[in-house]
C-alpha cells in the first residue's frame, strides 16, 4: 500500500465535516453544504462548505460533482473545479441547476461534490515546430473524429 497523501483541513463552521469516503475504493471523498442553500435555474451559486484545506505541494484537489445529482440536474457548470496547493480559503462548490423547476434546495448536510487528491507533474513546455510533434494515426482529428461507438 501506498503512504498516505497527508492533506490539513480546518473546520471553519461547527457544524463541518470533514470528507469521507463513500465506500472501500472509492476515488474521491464526499464534500458535504454547511448550510441550506438555494440553486434557481441557470444561475451558478458558491455552495459553502466550511472547510479549508492545505494541499500538498505538487499535488491539486480536483472538486467534481456526484453523479446522483448531476442525474437530477444539479451539475458543476466548470466540471471540474481545481484546489491549488497555495490556496488558504474556504471550499466552496460552484453549482448550476439546470433540472426541473425554478430551484433546488441544498440541505445543510447534504453530500454536494468530492474531492480528488491527484498529483501534478513538474512539466516544462517547449516549443517545436510542427514537424516536431511527431505523427499519429489520429493527426488533427478533432471533435467526433474517432467515431460515435
Amino acid at each position: 500500500m501506498d503512504v498516505a497523501v497527508e492533506v490539513k483541513v480546518v473546520r471553519t463552521h461547527e457544524d463541518a465535516v470533514l470528507p469521507e469516503k463513500g465506500s472501500e475504493y472509492a476515488a474521491g471523498w464526499d464534500i458535504r453544504a454547511v448550510e441550506q442553500t438555494e440553486v434557481t435555474f441557470r444561475s451558478s451559486t458558491m455552495v459553502p462548505t466550511g472547510l479549508k484545506v492545505a494541499i500538498p505541494e505538487g499535488y491539486e484537489g480536483q472538486i467534481r460533482a456526484r453523479s446522483s445529482l448531476g442525474k437530477r440536474g444539479l451539475i458543476l457548470p466548470h466540471s471540474i473545479g481545481t484546489i491549488d496547493a497555495d490556496y488558504r480559503g474556504e471550499l466552496f462548490v460552484l453549482m448550476t441547476w439546470i433540472g426541473e423547476g425554478s430551484s433546488y434546495i441544498i440541505q445543510k448536510g447534504e453530500r454536494i461534490a468530492q474531492i480528488v487528491i491527484a498529483p501534478i507533474p513538474n512539466v516544462e513546455f517547449t516549443e517545436v515546430s510542427t514537424d516536431g510533434l511527431g505523427d499519429t494515426t489520429r493527426g488533427s482529428g478533432g471533435f467526433g473524429s474517432t467515431g460515435r461507438f
